[in-house]
This record gives C-alpha cells, sequence and structure tokens, in this order.
C-alpha cells in the first residue's frame, strides 16, 4: 500500500512539473502575463537572453529615432529556427536608445545612449485574452519607459502598435530580416 501512495504522489508531482515547463494553462503561459493579460517587462534581459539583432533609425524626425536592440530567450530562438515560428509564450524585446555622437580616435562615431523605451510582444497562439486592449493579431503588446513604474503604455494595440508593425504582416508581425540570430 505504502508503494502506491509514493507511486502516485510522484506521479502528482511529475505532472505538476510538467505542466509549470509546458506552460500550460491560460494563467501561466507566460511568466510576463498575469491571468487578466497584463503585461509585465522582463528583468535582466540584456544579460539573460540572446540578442537578434540592431537597428538604427537615423533621422531624428523619425518617431523610432535611435538605437534599436532586441533580444529573444534562447528557447524562443531554437523552436523559431527549427519550426519558422515563434512559439506560443516566446517574448520579443526592443530596446531603444538615444543616439549619442562625438569624434573619436576612429573619426565620427556614433553609440546607443540613454534607454528611452521597451516594446515587447508576447506570442499568444490561443488568443487568450481577446476582449483585453494590449493583445491581438496572435501578439500582447507592451511599452515600456525607463521610469521605473512598470506600467504597460499600450492602451490600444491596434493604434498604437500596428503602424508599425502591419508591414511585416507575412512574417508574424515581426521584422526579421534584422535577425541574423533567426536565420
Amino acid at each position: 500500500m505504502r508503494g502506491k501512495k509514493i507511486t502516485v504522489i510522484g506521479c502528482g508531482l511529475l505532472l505538476m512539473v510538467v505542466m509549470t515547463l509546458s506552460g500550460a494553462g491560460a494563467e501561466n503561459f507566460s511568466s510576463y502575463v498575469d491571468e487578466d493579460g497584463s503585461i509585465s517587462k522582463p528583468l535582466d534581459f540584456r544579460t539573460d537572453w540572446v540578442h537578434l539583432g540592431s537597428w538604427i533609425v537615423p533621422s531624428e524626425n523619425d518617431k523610432q529615432y535611435g538605437f534599436h536592440d532586441v533580444y529573444a530567450s534562447q528557447a524562443t530562438i531554437e523552436a523559431y529556427q527549427r519550426t519558422g515560428q515563434f512559439p506560443d509564450g516566446a517574448a520579443v524585446i526592443r530596446e531603444i536608445r538615444s543616439v549619442e555622437t562625438s569624434t573619436l580616435s576612429g573619426g565620427q562615431t556614433s553609440w546607443a545612449g540613454d534607454v528611452e523605451s521597451w516594446y515587447l510582444m508576447i506570442k499568444d497562439r490561443e488568443e487568450r485574452f481577446e476582449d483585453h486592449p494590449s493583445w491581438g493579431q496572435g501578439w500582447g503588446w507592451a511599452r515600456f519607459m525607463p521610469d521605473d513604474s512598470g506600467q504597460n503604455l499600450v492602451e490600444d494595440y491596434r493604434q498604437d502598435c500596428l503602424g508599425c508593425h502591419v508591414p511585416a504582416r507575412k512574417t508574424d508581425f515581426v521584422n526579421i530580416q534584422g535577425y541574423p540570430t533567426l536565420r
């Protein structure tokens, strides 16, 4: 009798571990999303995630002016390389930084300065939050400022995000041409 109890308890624990690791259930498919669909910014993504690539929007007159560095988790990259699709719960973050320029020993040089904002997309293949204004087109959409409030500033992803992402509709709303890590 005692062996059966241990086996049942062991199977139950194994099932809990598998469900946790696989992200089963709407409430835990991403550690950056709560049960209501509110999105939080990942911490330590610069040291714990992989750099996908960089963009520069060089004109100060453009809304997205600055250096753009984009990151994703190793698991996201491996899944994308294997399937050509972002897996459910995948998170991709774009950090926009100001442009600093000076004449250095190599000549006129520019580099990334202070953080201006972060944009975060979280893949939602099951469309769990269809009535939430930050969710749609198979993604959760978020924008954060460096003021440490942690508040997602996206009020309606259609107005706040799609303008830049509709041209990338064929590649799941992600401009993958700038990410050599995914190729």
